[in-house]
C-alpha cells in the first residue's frame, strides 16, 4: 500500500498510546477527550473517532472494560453498545447524509482486528463511489475533512441529543 506524505498526522501516531498500552484503555482513562478523539461517554462504553479512518465520520463504539470478545462482556455493556451504535447511525446520517453505513467488528487478529485485545464496533458512513481509484488502484485513502473538524461535528451532535 502506498501512503501520501501527511506530516501533520505525526502527532496522532506518536500520541495514541505508550508502547504496550491499549489505545482504547488510554482513551477511556484520559481526561482530554479532544486529544484522544473521544466524542461521547456513556456509562459502560464510549464513542471515539478512528485515527486512521476509511471515510470522514468513521467512529467506533468501545467498552470501557478491556475485553477481547463479546462473550467476555456483561449484558448491560452489550445493550448499551448497540444503543450507542444506533445513536451513532442517527448522528452520522444527520451530519454527513451518507447513502449507507457499515457497522462491523473484527474479533481477533486473524479476523482483521487492528487492536485485537479490546473489542470495538466500527460505524462509518458510506457513499456510492467512495472507494475510487485511489483506494482500489493506489491503495491510498483521500479524506476531505481533518479529524479535528470531524471531532467537533460528531461531538456537538452527540451533545445536542443527550
Amino acid at each position: 500500500m502506498d501512503y501520501l506524505w501527511t506530516p501533520w498526522r505525526y502527532q496522532y501516531i506518536t500520541s495514541a498510546a505508550a508502547p504496550g498500552e491499549c489505545v482504547f484503555c488510554a482513551a477511556a482513562q484520559s481526561r482530554d477527550d479532544r486529544a484522544r478523539l473521544v466524542v461521547h461517554r456513556a456509562a459502560r462504553n464510549f464513542v471515539i473517532l478512528n485515527r486512521f479512518p476509511y471515510t470522514s465520520g468513521h467512529i467506533m463504539v468501545v467498552p470501557y472494560e478491556h475485553a477481547a470478545t463479546l462473550e467476555a462482556l456483561p449484558d448491560e455493556t452489550l445493550v448499551e453498545l448497540i444503543r450507542l451504535a444506533r445513536a451513532s447511525e442517527t448522528h452520522l446520517r444527520a451530519i454527513y447524509r451518507p447513502e449507507g453505513l457499515n457497522l462491523g467488528m473484527n474479533i481477533g487478529r486473524s479476523a482483521g482486528a487492528g487492536i485485537a485485545g479490546h473489542v470495538h464496533l466500527h460505524v462509518l458512513p458510506r457513499w456510492t463511489g467512495d472507494t475510487n481509484f485511489m483506494t482500489v488502484t493506489g491503495e491510498t485513502r483521500v479524506l476531505p475533512e481533518d479529524l479535528e473538524v470531524t471531532w467537533e461535528k460528531v461531538r456537538a451532535q452527540f451533545a445536542r441529543h443527550q
